[in-house]
């Protein structure tokens, strides 16, 4: 069995849905017959959950899970026809393959996020998904992190990595103890990301090149030792 694990974001890192998600937003605040905040306000959260965004766009606490429910909606009739791979995205999935198990950690919904793979035509490559209804405390906590790894029945934290946009990743990845490696293909701010992740690259498949550099120079250290 692969000993390495890699384990995802998807929107900034594997998929760009910005599309969808603006459009989205859009109908939800239109159906409650209310003015959509710009895009660059919306833009500026993604990768947060749903809830902690509408809250963090004035709508009120107890109304905050009405509109998810609308956006969720929406997404779900928009989602498969506003969604593309990010440049090389589904390259950096497959040669991951040939090395690693892989695993998806987002705080989209779980359900439409494994759809959206499926109809992609790439979750056949991932052992776990885990998406927001899953846990109850979604990235920045090392919590979802944590899940996936228990339901891949590993234990052994010391070939394990994370790959996203955000810090988000990066503080769930440093905080669940494993590694991780930011891209810049996203919605994360380059000096955000250089203060919060050791390795920094400009997209997946750069980030997973440079895992097999490290795996590569490991083995040839381990063979240096033996001798």
């Amino acid at each position: 069995m692969k000993k390495t694990i890699i384990l995802f974001d998807l929107d900034g890192t594997l998929i760009d849905s910005t599309e969808a998600i603006l459009r989205c937003f859009d109908d939800s605040f239109r159906y409650f017959g209310l003015s959509c905040p710009p895009e660059d306000e919306i833009i500026s959260l993604i990768g947060h959950p749903l809830d902690f965004m509408y809250e963090h766009l004035g709508v009120s606490k107890d109304k905050v899970w009405d509109y998810v429910d609308v956006y969720k909606k929406y997404y779900r009739k928009r989602s498969k026809a506003m969604t593309k791979f990010l440049p090389d995205a589904k390259e950096a999935i497959i040669e991951a393959s040939e090395f690693a198990r892989l695993g998806i950690v987002t705080t989209k919904t779980g359900e439409y996020s494994q759809i959206l793979l499926e109809h992609m035509g790439v979750m056949e490559y991932f052992e776990v998904l885990i998406g927001r209804e899953h846990v109850k405390y979604p990235k920045p906590h090392p919590e979802p992190i944590l899940k996936a790894l228990h339901n891949m029945k590993n234990k052994d934290f010391k070939d394990v990595w994370m790959i996203g946009d955000t810090c988000m990743d990066m503080v769930s990845a440093k905080d669940a103890g494993i590694e991780a490696v930011g891209v810049l293909s996203g919605y994360g701010k380059k000096e955000d990301l250089q203060r919060c992740s050791n390795f920094l690259q400009n997209d997946a498949l750069s980030a997973i090149r440079l895992i097999k550099m490290f795996k590569k120079k490991l083995k040839l250290s381990d063979n240096n030792l033996k001798l």
